[in-house]
């Protein structure tokens, strides 16, 4: 019987196993310090990250239960990561807006710190994944999880810049705010990818 071409090989799946579990653990242990680091330097863009890394793990730990399974499942996982990433982006908006508020003086150097930290890890796990992203819908929206976890750790690096040059609280609320923003609009593209498979 001829191989149809539907399912991953044993290798391909092996080897998107192993991304996925470097990338969870890395993300579990960024969310960890991110979110300590965000309520330490009193950072709604730190805090903004941290949570982005918590969903991220979640969204990993999906994908590796999909590895296996059908395609109707791998496009249920790509749903629920949207559909979780969509929650996430909305939290971190109302906690920007709300922090707005209530006030806030997070601290730069801590925003830079971190947010380096961040950027290096993600983008060792963007590189992990990019040799996946070929692959089915579920590994494609991991990729997209990640990729928008670079776009937001440069946005941290640069806003802590900012506020330890300037100490203008405005700029760590301002990218708290788009990464939250920036989060929706990658959840739809992974509902919309989802859709379509």
């Amino acid at each position: 019987m001829s191989d149809c071409g539907c399912r991953p090989t044993g290798l391909e799946t092996t080897s998107q196993r192993r991304a996925l579990v470097v990338a969870l653990g890395l993300n579990a242990v960024m969310f960890v310090v991110e979110t300590a680091a965000g309520l330490h330097a009193d950072s709604a863009s730190l805090l903004a990250d941290g949570l982005d890394m918590a969903t991220d793990a979640s969204v990993y730990a999906v994908a590796l239960l999909a590895l296996t399974r059908s395609a109707r499942f791998k496009k249920g996982a790509a749903t629920w990561s949207g559909a979780l990433l969509f929650l996430v982006g909305v939290g971190v908006v109302l906690e920007t807006v709300r922090r707005a508020f209530a006030g806030a003086e997070p601290g730069g150097l801590w925003m830079m710190a971190v947010g380096l930290l961040a950027l290096a890890v993600n983008a060792y796990v963007l590189r992990l994944l990019a040799r996946q992203r070929s692959a089915e819908v579920h590994m494609r929206a991991a990729w997209i999880f990640t990729r928008a976890d670079v776009i937001a750790n440069a946005a941290v690096l640069v806003s802590g810049a900012l506020v330890w040059a300037t100490g203008i609280i405005a700029f760590d609320l301002a990218v708290g705010l788009a990464i939250g923003v920036y989060v929706i609009k990658e959840a739809f593209e992974i509902l919309r990818e989802a859709r379509d498979a």
